[in-house]
């Protein structure tokens, strides 16, 4: 599967395509007996946080707690993109279960006090192969993407105002002749543009299917 990603890419192929051939390629690995396993690290302190996909279910390990959750018993999955100052490029995957626990699987791992490492390939491996077990299992979970619209209503207004102060900020420093000033407010804004701007595109609330897992959500 791997060499066939690779030559899809050399190809010219888009990465949609090539997420397409990954979940074909999860979907057989559905079938396949062997376990498909991740783990990476919350923090520093701390055993690493440990999931498998087993023929039992999704098997986990957080600290001194652990379960197996049968496929067709969870109830809930919701994606998103979660940059931190550590990892700008980190996403998120919570994961429901029908009695309402929750668990919580991160693309990155703490490795020293300086260095957050993307798992990136790992992890949408599992979480494509995860989504390919429970539809063969019959799932009916919800399936999200984003933040929930409450708190991307609130994320959009707190950016409005951000954006009408700085503009407020640019207007005075531009009719004072600040011009050093108004250098500096031009080069946050397109910062704050890039850096906010992104993640508010990612974490757009949306609803998915098994067969349609939001590119945009994934490494």
């Amino acid at each position: 599967m791997k060499r066939a990603c690779a030559a899809r890419r050399r190809d010219g192929f888009s990465r949609e395509e090539g997420l397409a051939i990954l979940q074909e390629g999860a979907s057989e690995a559905a079938h396949d007996t062997s376990p498909i396993s991740y783990a990476y690290r919350a923090s520093l302190i701390g055993a690493a946080h440990r999931f498998e996909l087993t023929d039992a279910g999704l098997a986990w390990h957080l600290a001194r707690r652990s379960a197996v959750w049968a496929y067709a018993d969870i109830a809930a999955i919701r994606l998103s993109f979660r940059p931190v100052s550590m990892q700008a490029h980190r996403f998120r995957a919570d994961i429901r279960h029908v009695d309402g626990g929750r668990i919580t699987i991160l693309s990155t791992s703490w490795q020293t006090a300086a260095l957050m490492a993307p798992q990136d390939n790992s992890f949408r491996v599992f979480i494509s192969s995860l989504h390919a077990r429970m539809k063969e299992a019959g799932s009916g979970a919800v399936l999200t993407g984003g933040l929930s619209r409450r708190t991307y209503i609130a994320a959009l207004a707190l950016v409005a105002l951000l954006a009408v102060a700085m503009s407020g900020l640019l207007i005075r420093a531009l009719a004072t002749q600040q011009f050093a000033g108004a250098a500096f407010m031009l080069g946050f804004a397109a910062l704050f543009s890039w850096q906010v701007g992104g993640f508010i595109r990612r974490n757009q609330p949306l609803a998915y299917t098994f067969e349609s897992i939001p590119t945009k959500l994934l490494p």
